[in-house]
């Protein structure tokens, strides 16, 4: 598991699939607002003239020399939900990411997001 204060040390990191084959870059992180620890990662994809960031979860990760290893394939990550480059991921999409990947969604008490990029 990636550590909230080792975020910042794995960004544009490649990140494989269990096969090792490369789905992108990872460009950010996404905690938990109730817990505080990493819970999703946004991976930069595509060419370098249409890229686009998608969402993969961060439980069972892998890190290694220059690379962090994620627990689902390469396919599934890359028909992901995503969002452009330059954008947030809007509240009312939060749970769709969730439900991509068989996730229990839990948003807050008073309705705040399960999700907040550091």
């Amino acid at each position: 598991m990636i550590r909230a204060a080792d975020v910042r040390e794995w960004r544009e990191h490649s990140v494989v699939d269990p096969r090792g084959r490369k789905i992108g870059t990872l460009e950010a992180v996404y905690v938990d607002t109730a817990t505080d620890e990493p819970a999703m990662a946004t991976v930069r994809t595509g060419l370098p003239t249409r890229q686009r960031l998608v969402f993969v979860p961060l439980d069972e990760v892998v890190l290694g020399p220059g690379y962090v290893q994620v627990s689902h394939a390469k396919a599934t990550v890359r028909k992901a939900p995503s969002i452009g480059t330059d954008d947030v991921l809007p509240a009312e999409q939060e749970e769709t990411v969730f439900r991509y990947y068989d996730m229990a969604y839990q948003p807050g008490a008073h309705g705040e997001r399960q999700l907040a990029r550091r």
